[in-house]
């Protein structure tokens, strides 16, 4: 009889086990499960991502405010083109907001930071933010010190 409650009482202990990876996993990966969907879509265009993810955050003095909903690449001018899926609260972004993509910490993952401008016009579902700052990418910077160091 003792073995049997054994064998119950592990039986529980690996179900809980998993059931908390899976919470785990479904947390990391940004997926959320009972989001809101009254949100909007601005558009910004860089030209260089460097690692940017779909459904990475979007920030505004450091709150999350959005994340990426989709990136493509523009065949005309061969820019990244990102739909950014804002929170319908966050109804106050200018015209003149500027977005940049950041890294979390030293080796953490990209997110995209906006600053609000100081222009009277606010962004509409569908409009673009024209003033962006692309990624710095590590290793352009890695190969450009390197290039200066050999030619001296």
């Amino acid at each position: 009889m003792q073995m049997r409650t054994v064998e119950i009482s592990v039986g529980a202990f690996m179900l809980a086990g998993i059931f908390s990876l899976i919470v785990l996993a479904v947390k990391v990966s940004g997926f959320d499960v009972g989001a809101a969907t009254n949100s909007y879509s601005i558009y910004t265009r860089f030209e260089n991502i460097g690692g940017l993810a779909i459904r990475a955050k979007v920030s505004v003095a450091g709150v999350v405010v959005g994340k990426v909903a989709e990136i493509k690449l523009d065949q005309e001018d061969f820019t990244a083109l990102v739909r950014i899926e804002m929170n319908a609260s966050v109804d106050q972004l200018t015209s003149d907001t500027t977005a940049a993509i950041l890294t979390e910490g030293l080796l953490g993952g990209k997110y995209i930071g906006l600053v609000l401008g100081a222009d009277e016009e606010l962004l509409e579902d569908g409009d673009e933010i024209t003033d962006t700052q692309s990624a710095l990418v590590l290793e352009e910077l890695i190969g450009q010190f390197l290039l200066k160091a050999f030619d001296e």
